[in-house]
């Protein structure tokens, strides 16, 4: 069995959104000082790299990352490609299939370099989503730091998925992987009272 690596390199340089806190690496003892360890304090937003947003995000109301169902975070997915332009919504005739799966990985390439910010990355349009929740879809994720274009207040895609209950799974890279089935496994930090956790996002190849 195969696993693929769908996470970014989490590092000072990688990209957050305009405002939210940089990763940052403060070394207080270090092996190479003639210390007897290295040891090190991290500093970051909780939605950077590929990130589990919780509820709690965009629903006052909702569960935090600690609350999480993680029997939706593992199992079978399915990743498709979508031809969409930067800065666009993916609508439901953009899907080339029905999904096969409840977990579901969009792969659009609107966001390429993890280190660089692109503000024009591709969302998807709430109607999609909607579309997707019926058919029984009930984690969607994407290769772009959120469901919402970069330029969006209300975030009506947040909402869309609060409304039917679909998880959000974010900052993806899917640009080497073939389209069609895998495992998922993507476990969230338990951090308790937290709106989104970091996650090492892996597929694994089952039967091939």
């Amino acid at each position: 069995m195969t696993l693929i690596d769908i996470s970014p390199a989490l590092s000072p340089s990688i990209a957050v959104f305009p405002g939210d806190s940089p990763l940052t690496r403060e070394v207080l003892l270090d092996l190479r000082n003639d210390d007897n360890l290295t040891l090190s304090t991290l500093r970051s937003t909780v939605h950077i790299g590929s990130h589990l947003d919780a509820p709690s995000h965009y629903d006052a109301e909702g569960d935090t990352i600690d609350a999480v169902d993680l029997q939706r975070c593992i199992g079978p997915c399915d990743v498709m490609r979508i031809d969409v332009e930067r800065g666009g919504q993916i609508e439901i005739d953009d899907l080339p299939r029905k999904p096969s799966s409840e977990r579901l990985l969009l792969a659009t390439g609107t966001h390429p370099d993890p280190d660089q910010w692109g503000g024009d990355f591709a969302g998807l349009s709430p109607r999609l989503i909607e579309h997707l929740a019926g058919l029984g879809v009930k984690l969607i994720g994407v290769d772009t730091p959120s469901v919402d274009v970069a330029t969006s207040k209300d975030l009506p895609s947040h909402d869309a998925c609060r409304r039917h209950d679909v998880l959000i799974l974010e900052g993806l890279v899917l640009d080497e992987v073939d389209e069609g089935g895998y495992e998922l496994i993507a476990l969230p930090l338990k951090l308790t009272g937290f709106d989104a956790s970091p996650v090492r996002a892996v597929l694994r190849e089952l039967g091939r």
